[in-house]
Order: structure tokens, then C-alpha cells, then sequence
């Protein structure tokens, strides 16, 4: 019976699994973790998803589990980066944590609709990137990081889809795996960073304003059908 439960359970346990490390950004010295645990919690993400749909352990708690753990995980690592750099980029990463709480909001009411918006993992993948550059290249990340919170927190409750993103075109197993590979890659090979992070924000910013500007259009159909 035991052995029943902690089979049916083994995705609920990674995604548990990837948010209890995170604990660590609220030690003394905390913050000098973040950049490994955001790479631990997508791949544990990931991990949980690949695992329920293998094991055909697919339900309506384990869902909401995963999104629960990524609203307390990708709140977490937002406001950690906030707070160690303060000011303005403090500021905007309470912005960006309202937005992810709004998202996963509307993610977990059964009534809601679900696929719209980018995903908050986007968000976590973005920040890996911008803290990896401006350390390679000794700049001051204030910009960047503001500019990402800004962004993010209108794209995560936009009422439209984001088609092109990367993450959202890794629909096996292994082409999932292979994504989380260059995203250890980007940290281990610096040169490898700013093409990888091009991709990866090019995806996103193509898809949001095409995204948008077709949705704009269909809103504009709809008006003038209307009239």
C-alpha cells in the first residue's frame, strides 16, 4: 500500500522537491546559490511534468501542486534578486510577483481560462540569463533587470498566447532534456551565453508582440462585426 502511494505520488515529490532547496536564498549569503537553484528548480519543473506524463500519473492535484510550487518558487527567486539589488529593481520584482500570483491565480480555478500569457518559468530563465551576462561582461544589471520585471509582468496576465517560445516548442521527453542542457551549458561556458540568451529572448519578444498584435486584430474583427 505504501509503495502505491509513493508511486502515484513520485511527480507531487519533485515538484516538492524543487522548491525546498530555495531555502537556502534566505541563509547568510544566500543569494550566491541563485543562479544554480534557478537551474535546479527548471529542471525539476520539467522533471515533474516528464514524470506524469510517463508514468501516466496525470491528475487535477498533482496540476495544481506544480503550479503552486512554481507561484512559491519563482515568487521566491524574484524577490530574492529585488532584495539583494534594491532600489528600483526591488521595486519592479514585486511587480513581477504579483503578476506570477495573478497567473497562477488563474491557472489553478478550474473555471478560468489556462495557455494564455508567457509561463512564469520563462520569467526565471530570463533572469539566469541577464545575471549571467552582466557578470561575464561587468556591467550594472539595474537596466536589464528592470526592463525583464516590466516586461514579464505584462506579458505573464496577457489574455493572449505567446506562440513561438521556445520552452512551449519542446514538446518531448528528449528535446526537454536537451533545453535544460544548454541552459547548464550557458552557465558553464560563458561564450556560450549571449547566443544562447538571444534565442531564448528573441522567442519571447517575437511571440509577444505577434501574439499581441493578432490578438489586437481579432479584437478589432470582433468590434466591427459588432457595430
Amino acid at each position: 500500500m505504501e509503495k502505491t502511494f509513493l508511486y502515484r505520488n513520485i511527480p507531487n515529490m519533485i515538484s516538492l522537491l524543487g522548491v525546498i532547496p530555495l531555502l537556502l536564498l534566505f541563509v547568510e549569503d544566500g543569494y550566491q546559490y541563485l543562479i544554480p537553484l534557478i537551474i535546479f528548480n527548471n529542471i525539476m519543473d520539467d522533471l515533474d511534468g516528464i514524470a506524469a506524463t510517463k508514468l501516466n500519473l496525470r491528475s487535477r492535484f498533482g496540476a495544481d501542486l506544480d503550479n503552486v510550487c512554481d507561484a512559491v518558487a519563482h515568487v521566491a527567486i524574484t524577490l530574492a534578486v529585488g532584495a539583494n539589488f534594491g532600489g528600483i529593481v526591488a521595486i519592479m520584482s514585486m511587480l513581477a510577483a504579483g503578476a506570477i500570483i495573478l497567473r497562477v491565480t488563474t491557472r489553478v480555478n478550474p473555471e478560468g481560462q489556462t495557455g494564455n500569457g508567457s509561463p512564469t518559468n520563462e520569467l526565471m530563465r530570463h533572469l539566469l540569463f541577464a545575471l549571467l551576462l552582466t557578470q561575464t561582461f561587468d556591467v550594472d544589471p539595474t537596466i536589464y533587470l528592470v526592463s525583464l520585471f516590466l516586461l514579464h509582468s505584462a506579458s505573464l496576465v496577457a489574455p493572449y498566447k505567446l506562440p513561438m517560445m521556445i520552452r512551449s516548442m519542446t514538446n518531448t521527453a528528449r528535446t526537454v532534456v536537451l533545453l535544460n542542457i544548454v541552459l547548464v551549458l550557458a552557465w558553464l561556458v560563458p561564450a556560450t551565453t549571449p547566443f544562447i540568451a538571444a534565442v531564448f529572448i528573441g522567442a519571447y519578444l517575437y511571440s509577444f508582440v505577434v501574439g499581441g498584435r493578432h490578438w489586437l486584430k481579432e479584437r478589432a474583427n470582433v468590434t466591427n462585426n459588432g457595430s
